[in-house]
């Protein structure tokens, strides 16, 4: 059956299952601490290998090794600028996402009341 003659609830199933494994992949990837903190840099703006490596202060090479799944997972983007790679998120929603994790994170560590 073509998705296309699939009664509208099966459908509805199916895009609701794709959302779920997509968000799911994606916290996966933000599940490393150092992936997470590479978000957390370039939510507050572009940055080259050698300032994200400052910033979440693992080696060079594994740096680089995060920035490529998540280049590869398309969380991330890429320019040149001259002889230099600039990263960026892809879009709002990522550094958002972070934002609210480390927020989450402030709560838990600061014994902060739950809100909404």
């Amino acid at each position: 059956m073509s998705s296309g003659t699939r009664p509208a609830g099966a459908q509805d199933s199916q895009v609701r299952g794709d959302r779920l494994e997509v968000a799911a992949a994606v916290l996966a990837l933000l599940a490393d601490r150092t992936r997470l903190a590479l978000m957390e840099r370039l939510g507050r703006g572009e940055a080259d290998v050698t300032t994200l490596t400052e910033a979440c202060g693992a080696a060079r090479p594994s740096v680089s090794q995060h920035l490529a799944k998540l280049r590869l997972a398309g969380l991330v983007t890429t320019r040149k600028d001259g002889r230099r790679v600039v990263y960026a998120l892809r879009h709002g929603h990522l550094r958002r996402l972070v934002d609210e994790a480390m927020n989450v994170a402030d709560h838990e560590i600061g014994s902060l009341p739950p809100h909404d």
